[in-house]
């Protein structure tokens, strides 16, 4: 019980694989160097955690889809397998069997870098357990241009026949960090959209956010917009930011008519710097606290877990 109100937590997005990546060392259940932690899982009350894929730039080439299938079986293998606490989900009824003590754990990729141009390794990813696709990271790709280059180009005929395979596949396809054009190209033919880690360009002009009419587009198609804790993308900053901050892009999605599509996709253990007092998954206490001066109590619980367990596209596709 957080101040009368129950916590329980569903975060749209971190990188932990990609730090258990660069340091196999690293112990999942209570590593200091982790932001997200089986400790800090439980201490936080999270109860849904995505795992992302993230496949550094400094990778070579023709070795990003042997790094994509090692964060996989980084994921089996040091997050899964020792934690029987920590169960995979994959669709939205395997969230709702959750025993109460339990944290689902689902497998995403971010950025498609790793299949180069060849949907076989995106089709080997799925039927490993991959249940949400992000087409880029900032930059060009195969698929799509990112939110960062200038070219600022929208989908690929490659890139669409992924979100072909996305849409064949019942997979989610995440818009973050997508440029402005391929946002637009990928809601004209994807089924399942939703944002794990965007902010409101409005509140902090940064490429990587979204613009109104993104937000108020993903409000329309009933998706979900998960916040990010990144402080460049709150405030401008690139080393600073306030859960103040956080508030100022929760509000003002729901002033464009998110109450119900807004949750929280923190990118932690993916964030060198971070927000004052919300510097890992434990803390999500303190963002509590500051929600309940503003919102009711069914309107935290929204943000916190409902809206993204009721709104994020996870179906029961089978992968052939």
């Amino acid at each position: 019980m957080r101040g009368g109100i129950y916590l329980k937590i569903f975060d749209g997005h971190c990188d932990v694989l990609y730090k258990l990546f660069i340091n196999p060392t690293l112990d999942f259940c209570q590593s200091a160097e982790l932001q997200v932690n089986l400790e800090r899982l439980n201490s936080s009350g999270t109860r849904v955690q995505l795992f992302a894929i993230y496949v550094p730039e400094s990778v070579h080439p023709d070795l990003k889809f042997e790094a994509a299938l090692r964060m996989v079986d980084l994921f089996y293998e040091k997050v899964l397998s020792p934690n029987p606490q920590m169960k995979l989900v994959t669709n939205r009824a395997e969230i709702g069997q959750l025993a109460e003590n339990e944290i689902g754990a689902l497998l995403t990729l971010e950025g498609c870098d790793a299949i180069g141009q060849d949907l076989l390794k995106l089709r080997t990813l799925l039927r490993l357990g991959v249940r949400s696709v992000g087409l880029t990271w900032n930059y060009a790709n195969h698929v799509a241009d990112g939110a960062m280059e200038e070219r600022g180009a929208g989908l690929t005929k490659f890139g669409r026949q992924v979100v072909q395979l996305l849409n064949e596949t019942k997979t989610a396809c995440d818009v973050s960090h997508l440029s402005e054009r391929g946002f637009w190209d990928v809601l004209e033919v994807a089924e399942s959209v939703f944002a794990s880690h965007s902010n409101s360009y409005v509140k902090c002009p940064h490429p990587r956010n979204l613009r109104d009419d993104q937000i108020k587009e993903l409000i329309k198609r009933n998706s979900v917009i998960g916040i990010t804790f990144v402080p460049e993308f709150l405030s401008g900053r690139k080393e600073t930011a306030s859960i103040d901050d956080v508030l100022r892009h929760l509000d003002h999605i729901c002033s464009l008519g998110g109450e119900n599509h807004v949750g929280f996709g923190s990118d932690f253990d993916g964030i060198e710097f971070t927000v004052k007092n919300l510097s890992g998954n434990e803390q999500y206490e303190n963002l509590c606290n500051e929600l309940q001066k503003y919102y009711t109590d069914i309107q935290v619980r929204k943000f916190l877990y409902e809206n993204m367990a009721a709104r994020l596209p996870l179906q029961s596709g089978l992968v052939q």
